[in-house]
């Protein structure tokens, strides 16, 4: 509804034709992604645009994949770097974690349109900073004391871009963002969010691309409240704090508890509506625990430890 008058607009009177226009439905599960490479092939297109936020973004990349077609992303939110990785985040129907699914290369080019990010909800810009802020800790923590080779050296440091800006900038962006307003501190953040966090991606090891933050709020998902009422960075973010406070780094969590607090970020189990009560965190645990991003880190992690 918010990109596709700019697209069409874009197009107009370049030689090129839209063939359709399909919703992904709502979430990137495999169901969706059978049911529209089956709509898809007959058109026979050329390439396929993925429009919306990061899950309908996610959806087109895995049915471009399928399909063995260009991708080309248009995020209308900032809520995550889906428009620029090669990777697409899976869920079951019930809307709970299914897979991450890994490709050969990203997106052909990803088109940022900041004036339309700008009309967003101002939750999307923030999640996304939560997503992007924990890239640069969780690359940190998991590439601990090895011997990196250029490529991951060189994530790693860009991983750095994925912070110290946004401490510096996002609490502006996201005033401006409530005002609809495309700001030079609104785009930084964007810039921050879509292309910084999936340079580090594209660059770094896969097993440098996550670690105890992700798999936090792969557990959390197994509570259907907190995956229906709360945004995917969102709950990254807690998890930094979580990663941060296991790592016993209690002045580092302090300073980001603050920053994400004064976005309004949750930054307790509270703050999810959420109990602190051993029967419902130890599922929480078990799916944390057994996520692929936890495989990886600079010391074994228990379920003690992560509680």
């Amino acid at each position: 509804e918010k990109g596709l008058p700019s697209l069409k607009e874009g197009i107009e009177n370049s030689g090129m034709q839209m063939l359709c226009a399909l919703p992904f439905g709502g979430a990137c599960t495999q169901a969706a992604m059978d049911r529209l490479a089956a709509a898809v092939a007959p058109l026979q297109p050329d390439f396929l645009v993925g429009m919306g936020g990061g899950k309908a973004v996610d959806t087109a990349k895995a049915v471009a994949n399928k399909a063995g077609l260009p991708v080309i992303t248009l995020p209308t939110t900032a809520s995550t770097c889906a428009g620029t990785t090669a990777l697409s985040v899976v869920y079951h129907a019930d809307h709970t974690h299914d897979r991450t699914v890994h490709f050969d290369a990203p997106p052909t080019h990803c088109f940022i349109h900041t004036g339309i990010l700008a009309q967003a909800p101002d939750r999307y810009l923030r999640a996304g900073m939560g997503d992007t802020v924990a890239k640069h800790f969780e690359c940190c923590f998991s590439s601990r004391g090895d011997q990196l080779d250029h490529s991951s050296a060189l994530g790693r440091e860009i991983s750095n871009l994925c912070y110290g800006p946004l401490l510096d900038c996002g609490q502006q962006a996201l005033d401006d963002c409530k005002k609809d307003s495309d700001t030079p501190a609104l785009r930084e953040a964007v810039l921050a969010n879509v292309v910084t966090t999936g340079l580090v991606s594209l660059l770094v090891e896969e097993r440098y691309n996550g670690a105890v933050a992700h798999s936090v709020c792969y557990g959390l998902s197994v509570i259907p409240e907190v995956e229906k009422n709360f945004l995917h960075g969102d709950i990254v973010a807690y998890g930094i704090l979580v990663q941060l406070m296991l790592d016993k780094d209690r002045e580092q969590a302090s300073v980001l508890r603050d920053f994400l607090k004064g976005m309004g970020t949750p930054v307790t189990l509270a703050d999810f509506g959420l109990p602190n009560d051993d029967a419902l965190l130890a599922p929480v645990i078990e799916k944390a625990l057994s996520s692929s991003d936890m495989e990886y880190l600079p010391y074994p992690v228990t379920g003690d430890m992560l509680r």
